[in-house]
């Protein structure tokens, strides 16, 4: 991250409202005095409620968009990459060569896509509270999760297969909200580019602009086995955004940490990057070498790779930004700030002034036992496909015999459509890939945790790791997703009678993953969340709604406009162009482009001068990915596939003069739909829906 000067990062204290292009607001809370006064921009109810069913949730950490009426989904082909892989074989390799469905009966289900369309959010604030009042440690943990479990349960009725709900804690617990979602799990594969197109440039240019991606996919949603009808949906526009017109985003940030207190901010610094930046380099470098063995282990392991290169180059940004002085010295301010606003009225002291105290103590109890929790209850030491399906087995065995509000959150009646759909996945499993992954992870256990410790030997035994890995993956039918069915059907006396060994260690150790499960949801979850719903509170107080909650993966509108930014005293222009990438390409990988893209030049197909990829001011983090991006007309004018190098300090702070979005331009979908891929009925579809 680049240094900053702490004069510039402390000016930001100057206000509490957001400056231009800051904010991840929600859908019922939009900044409209803001909007008014930067864009001239009123949206209006009617304009919210459209965008906020046009727009989607990839449930598995993406998000999409409606962008025709006949259930066309637009994303991101990083959110789709996984489906690609699992429709993959060694005859048919679909991240090498692209897929296209020429006809909507050539489309192909994707076996792990949902898709979440928001319907409804209803404040819950008093119910969840009310419950919780009083109580502390267990039984505040208890109380938090039963009362959770109700409400979910309560809202999605009989109907959780097409409807899912989540009570959502917004500003750490200073408000609950239901959001109501239409469920969708019949998903299929439309069109996605070759890799060498979606993510030219590879790990080097990621993060970085200019950049000449065509990272896009296009989905079908189906209910009834018929394409879905919905109401709402973004039309394109082939011209997409000019350089200073205003630009929403909508989607849904998985998540941000500008609202932690020091205590919390100082582990993840400290302890918690630090310790998954190592693990991640690890995994790299396991992951570089199965690759590099053949072209088959390079189509097995390249989704795997690229999420962990992802991971490691925004984390190693997180730390950058919190190793940042001025950085760190913004939040003591903020912090100091506030606390002294508690300190001045002895009512507020006394209702929120402990609570800063009580989370760094549980802070402390995270450091004692957080990284055992990681590799036991987390599954960093049991990196394996077909463990965490006997885990799902094991828990969902004992946990569905249970009432409703007593279950582990995961396995209550409204979240079990999902589980379900990730165990019966018919996503091939490849036995040396699951052995090589499953070999190194206890291999590391047995490091992190010690050669001593009763956990390692209970897992272990007298194995070396590797041969534990070989006769659990060798001897296990979990990899057919017959016998998973078979076993989850049979219920707790199917689970109890298999000798499958991974269904053997999963019964073996659950003991030992739920104690120390228990331990953390007491001593920290439950600490963490009852004193940040004070300092909630305290902030309430203070700013009112003004300030818009950190990111919780539920929907978000960004407000920004086109725009590039100086780097190191040089301007960066906000477009790129198609005839940039062929300047931009080697012919070596990762900088080569595929065969159809150098065709299509060589017949003089292609607009070298169509604009390709820009950036914004917008106000994203990762789980935006997939996010379009609409004009004041609601209108798609780019997707969202990636931030500037800046941007990843977004998870602390927005800085307006850096950090940027990086979207491909709607006309460059067009025009490679058309010119490069012969995709003339998909490219017709979304025109044509302008039109509806």
């Amino acid at each position: 991250m680049k240094r900053v000067c702490a004069t510039l990062v402390l000016a930001a204290l100057s206000s509490t409202a957001a400056v231009a292009g800051e904010g991840m607001w929600t859908p019922d809370n939009l900044p409209l005095a803001q909007l008014r006064a930067e864009y001239g921009f009123t949206p209006t109810p009617q304009w919210a409620a459209h965008v906020r069913k046009a727009a989607l949730r990839l449930a598995g950490g993406c998000s999409g968009s409606f962008v025709s009426p006949d259930g066309l989904v637009l994303t991101n082909h990083h959110c789709v990459n996984s489906c690609v892989q699992q429709l993959s074989s060694a005859d048919k390799d679909y991240i090498k060569s692209g897929f296209l469905a020429r006809e909507r009966k050539d489309e192909i289900k994707c076996p792990e896509i949902e898709l979440n369309r928001l319907d409804e959010i209803t404040d819950v604030t008093a119910r969840v509270q009310q419950a919780t009042h009083g109580k502390s440690g267990e039984d505040y943990s208890k109380a938090e999760k039963a009362v959770k479990s109700a409400i979910e349960k309560e809202c999605a009725g009989k109907d959780s297969a097409t409807t899912r709900c989540d009570v959502v804690s917004l500003y750490h617990g200073g408000v609950y909200k239901l959001y109501r979602y239409h469920r969708i799990q019949d998903v299929r594969l439309a069109f996605a580019p070759e890799l060498e197109a979606a993510f030219f440039g590879g790990d080097p240019d990621n993060f970085n602009f200019p950049r000449f991606d065509l990272d896009m996919g296009l989905l079908r949603a189906y209910e009834q086995g018929k394409p879905m009808r919905p109401k709402d949906y973004f039309p394109f526009s082939r011209a997409g955004a000019d350089a200073g017109e205003m630009t929403v985003i909508v989607g849904n940030p998985g998540g941000t940490d500008r609202q932690l207190t020091l205590a919390q901010l100082e582990l993840a610094r400290d302890v918690d990057l630090v310790d998954s930046l190592l693990l991640l380099s690890e995994r790299r470098g396991l992951l570089t070498q199965f690759r590099s063995e053949s072209a088959e282990h390079w189509r097995i392991a390249q989704s795997d790779l690229f999420g962990v290169e992802n991971s490691y180059k925004v984390l190693r940004g997180h730390l950058a930004a919190l190793q940042e002085p001025a950085v760190f010295e913004l939040k003591r301010a903020q912090e100091r700030e506030l606390r002294e606003f508690v300190a001045a009225d002895p009512v507020r002291q006394g209702k929120y002034g402990a609570a800063w105290d009580e989370i760094a103590r549980a802070v402390a109890v995270e450091k004692a036992i957080g990284e055992r929790h990681d590799w036991i209850e987390g599954g960093r030491g049991l990196w394996s496909r077909q463990f965490s399906y006997a885990r799902m087995l094991v828990r969902g065995a004992a946990e569905r015999a249970k009432p409703d509000t007593e279950r582990l959150r995961e396995y209550t009646d409204s979240k079990l459509p999902a589980l379900t759909q990730r165990l019966f996945s018919t996503a091939p499993i490849y036995p040396d890939y699951e052995k090589v992954k499953l070999g190194w992870s206890l291999t590391k256990l047995r490091e992190i945790l010690g050669t001593g410790d009763p956990f390692v030997r209970k897992v272990l035994g007298n194995d070396a790791p590797e041969d534990l890995a070989k006769r659990l993956v060798d001897g296990s039918k979990l990899a057919d997703v017959a016998v998973r069915k078979a076993l989850w059907e049979g219920g707790a006396d199917a689970v109890a009678r298999s000798d499958d060994p991974f269904i053997v260690l999963a019964r073996l150790i659950d003991a030992d993953a739920r104690a120390i499960r228990t331990r953390y949801e007491n001593e920290v979850e439950s600490v963490v969340d009852k004193n940040s719903e004070l300092i909630a509170a305290a902030r309430f107080d203070k700013y009112g709604t003004s300030v818009y909650p950190d990111a919780t993966f539920t929907q978000r509108f960004s407000f920004g406009k086109v725009e590039g930014w100086i780097e190191k005293g040089e301007p960066v222009a906000p477009f790129t162009t198609i005839g940039g990438a062929f300047g931009h390409a080697t012919g070596a990988y990762p900088f080569a482009l595929p065969q159809s893209w150098l065709d299509a030049k060589a017949a003089g197909k292609l607009n070298l001068d169509q604009r390709y990829n820009f950036v914004s001011t917008n106000d994203i983090i990762g789980g935006n990915s997939g996010s379009p991006v609409i004009n004041a007309k609601a209108e798609v004018v780019g997707l969202v596939f990636d931030g500037n190098i800046h941007s990843l300090g977004g998870n602390y702070w927005y800085d307006g003069r850096l950090n940027r979005a990086v979207s491909v331009h709607s006309g460059a979908m067009l025009e490679a739909l058309r010119n490069i891929y012969g995709a003339s009925a998909l490219a017709q579809e979304l025109e044509s829906a302008r039109k509806r």
